[in-house]
């Protein structure tokens, strides 16, 4: 998923670059709320950041020659709402980009906006949805996790399409190759992080009984 420095073209990045402001802008307002509302809460916060931050640190070679890996970032998404997780997720792929050369710092912008923004807002948007619905919390869980992580991998899909387009089949034909580049090693890895993500909400509800209940976790999550 993450994007190496330079790959994109210049206004592409800056573009995506502008995307991702506002996103964080509201995110570290709803931080310092949290943190100061329910101070309580920071562990398990700082938790769902190293979460996203080793997950999305492995890099697994695919059979089509790319790398995927997981996001992370449905936890945090599911337990603190999307904007919390466009913080978190801005702070992992930063330092990723610096401390292990995954990602850039001029690609950053459209890294945080496919793993910190889209996959975050798909998985909390997947798991309100299926609360509401009548859905057990771990059928909840698992489709928020996986889905969110096959929405980032299709929206970096979407980014280099628009800024790679086709020759012959324009934007549409890009997106469905670079779709199939991620497709193989990516649908199985979200079945794992799906899978992953129950087993720590699982732990987390035997454990942090206390701030899940302060985060209404169970019905449906924070906003």
């Amino acid at each position: 998923m993450h994007i190496m420095e330079g790959f994109l073209p210049p206004i592409h990045a800056a573009a995506w670059t502008a995307v991702a402001v506002p996103f964080l802008v509201v995110g570290a307002r709803r931080v310092v709320t949290l943190t100061r509302e329910q101070p309580q809460t920071r562990l398990l916060l700082a938790s769902a950041g190293a979460f996203a931050f080793v997950l999305s640190a492995l890099k697994i070679p695919s059979v089509t020659g790319s790398c995927s890996h997981p996001t992370g970032t449905g936890l945090g998404a599911i337990l603190f709402g999307p904007s919390v997780m466009a913080v978190l997720g801005a702070i992992v792929l930063l330092f990723q980009a610096l401390l292990l050369a995954h990602g850039g710092l001029t690609t950053l912008g459209a890294n945080i906006v496919a793993m910190a923004v889209v996959g975050p807002w798909v998985a909390y948007g997947v798991f309100r949805l299926t609360r509401s619905l009548g859905g057990a919390l771990t059928i909840a869980v698992f489709l928020a996790a996986m889905l969110g992580d096959l929405a980032t991998y299709l929206m970096t899909s979407i980014q280099l399409a628009l800024a790679f387009p086709d020759p012959t089949s324009g934007i549409l034909g890009a997106l469905t190759k670079f779709g199939g580049v991620f497709a193989l090693t990516q649908i199985p890895l979200a079945v794992i992080e799906g899978l992953l993500t129950v087993i720590v909400v699982n732990l987390l509800t035997q454990y942090s009984r206390d701030d899940l209940d302060a985060l209404a976790f169970a019905h449906g999550g924070a906003k």
